[in-house]
């Protein structure tokens, strides 16, 4: 049970649990694009010496558990990862730009929750999140409303 990790003059342990989300939370992270945001995520933590615990894509959404060093801020990794990789996906499919603008692929906020001793339920959630979605969606709305002429 060793994760504590080191810096030249630190020891840490700082994990945290990330939420983030298509601008206007369109459903758009399907086969290849699924696996292209995966494959862009990963190179950028590595690049900047994150490491993902656990991770999982939504159609909509993105949850990350991972270890940020105590150098880096998490607004400032986030900042870098919702910009970098906003970028790269618009290199590899260009048709996004027309949807998302320049630049504006992500929305503006982000969720983060430290993980303390939480750590094994947390990965857990990420885990199953994605079938929780997939129940969610199976429930239906009632037809009646203000607007459909019901009560």
């Amino acid at each position: 049970m060793n994760d504590i990790n080191s810096l030249s003059h630190t020891k840490w342990i700082c994990k945290y649990h990330i939420v983030f989300a298509a601008k206007y939370r369109r459903k758009m992270f399907y086969k290849e694009k699924r696996a292209a945001i995966g494959k862009i995520l990963r190179q950028l933590c590595e690049w900047k010496g994150v490491k993902i615990v656990e991770a999982e894509v939504c159609p909509d959404h993105i949850h990350m558990l991972v270890e940020i060093p105590p150098k880096i801020s998490v607004s400032s990794f986030m900042g870098y990862l919702k910009g970098k990789s906003s970028t790269m996906l618009y290199e590899q499919f260009g048709e996004l730009k027309y949807k998302y603008r320049n630049r504006e692929f992500w929305c503006k906020g982000y969720y983060v929750d430290t993980v303390g001793k939480n750590e094994s339920r947390i990965a857990e959630y990420i885990k199953n999140q994605l079938k929780q979605d997939e129940l969610g969606e199976q429930l239906t709305m009632s037809q009646v409303g203000p607007f459909t002429g019901g009560k």
